[in-house]
């Protein structure tokens, strides 16, 4: 697992904007020695995660439906880091870029 951080930010005033790209599996992003805080960030992963649903039949049977649904990898920051999570606990999160904008350090 590794996180890459491109080596050419652009800065306007006091903020920084970073971006780079995180592999499959990552969940941390700590940005703590580029910014002071984090204002806004954007994950863009590669791919995402089809999840079939389980029903219960009327028979008390179990059964998968053809229903799929696509969901992506959530994120959230806190303080200087990106955590990214997968939609469901069972999967792991798909590689994909970043962009953070926040407070130069």
């Amino acid at each position: 697992m590794a996180v890459t951080i491109d080596p050419r930010p652009t800065v306007f005033g006091d903020r920084l904007i970073i971006t780079g790209s995180y592999e499959a599996g990552d969940t941390l992003i700590d940005l703590s020695s580029q910014l002071a805080s984090i204002d806004a960030i954007t994950v863009n992963p590669d791919g995402a995660h089809s999840v079939r649903v389980k029903e219960a039949d009327a028979t008390g049977g179990v059964s998968y439906t053809a229903t799929i649904f696509l969901l992506k990898d959530i994120a959230t920051f806190r303080g200087t880091d990106i955590e990214i999570v997968p939609p469901n606990l069972s999967l792991t999160t798909r590689a994909g870029t970043f962009l953070a904008i926040g407070r130069r350090s």
